[in-house]
């Protein structure tokens, strides 16, 4: 006789290759709920999964809220999320001295009064900044690239009481919508400490976005090449090209401190990064 109860057997994600390098990119959610998970992504999430939850409380005791923005590679549709953390702080910088403010179109300036600002920003109507929005506008700018901000009539502001409470449907209804446009972004490695070794996670780099037409530029010079690098952090910021100014951003002091490549994306081999060392592979990054 055979019987009893079948045993049940947990679902496996396939293991997911990691990448590192520049891509051309389109919007395909964001923060999608566990349906938009299953019916965008392909991703069915667990019923304990804590993925959805995106609003949350900082060490400070502020609100913050976690965005994530899934990108879809153009050529092999490989899906990558990229998140920008926003928290109910107004920024300012160590010693309280100066505050950032942000305008109606998404621009960041640092002043010690509002007095100060340059006139080319406060022509426009601003406020304090808080804490993420830098971050997540110099996205949406690049992103809603269609968005003619010369015209005073444009308007890129979201109701911070608003996104506070988790509501992004004014950022949701953008998505494949009239003003988006395909974007250049910078697949990384993190390298964490977990357990007492190091782990890898696929990450994007949050802080630099290029509309991506741009790309073609980092297929004529290497820009892998410390001396041409050095040459472009050289130049008067005026005269840097936007594809320039983002390897400066990227590789200067305040850049990214991932593993990373200034090429066209390809398959992440671990011996390349010399930061990582007793590597454990993992498909997915400890907040996933």
């Amino acid at each position: 006789m055979i019987q009893g109860d079948k045993r049940e057997r947990q679902q496996q994600q396939p293991e997911v290759s990691k990448k590192v390098g520049l891509f051309e990119a389109r919007v395909i959610a964001i923060n999608p709920t566990a349906e938009e998970f299953k019916d965008v992504l392909d991703i069915d999430l667990p019923e304990e999964s804590k993925v959805t939850e995106y609003l949350g409380t900082s060490r400070d005791g502020n609100t913050f809220l976690r965005i994530d923005i899934w990108l879809e590679e153009a050529k092999k549709k490989d899906k990558f999320k990229v998140t920008f953390f926003l928290e109910d702080k107004e920024r300012e910088n160590k010693d309280g001295s100066k505050k950032q403010y942000i305008n109606n179109i998404g621009k960041c300036a640092w002043a010690d009064d509002p007095n100060n600002l340059s006139e080319w920003f406060a022509k426009r109507d601003y406020r304090v900044a808080f804490v993420g929005e830098e971050e997540l506008y110099e996205f949406l700018r690049t992103w809603l690239g269609d968005l003619d901000y010369t015209k005073e009539s444009t308007v890129l502001q979201l109701e911070w009481k608003k996104l506070m409470k988790g509501n992004l449907k004014d950022l949701k209804e953008q998505v494949n919508g009239a003003y988006c446009v395909n974007v250049a972004a910078l697949a990384t490695i993190t390298v964490k400490q977990k357990d007492g070794e190091n782990k890898e996670y696929q990450s994007i780099y949050n802080k630099a976005f290029l509309p991506a037409y741009y790309l073609k530029n980092f297929r004529l010079i290497n820009y892998n090449d410390p001396t041409v690098q050095s040459t472009l952090r050289n130049k008067k910021s005026k005269d840097l090209k936007p594809h320039e100014r983002f390897v400066v951003n990227v590789t200067g002091e305040y850049g990214c401190k991932d593993y990373y490549i200034l090429r066209d994306i390809q398959e992440y081999n671990p011996d390349d990064n010399l930061v990582a060392s007793d590597k454990v592979l993992t498909s997915d990054g400890d907040d996933y």
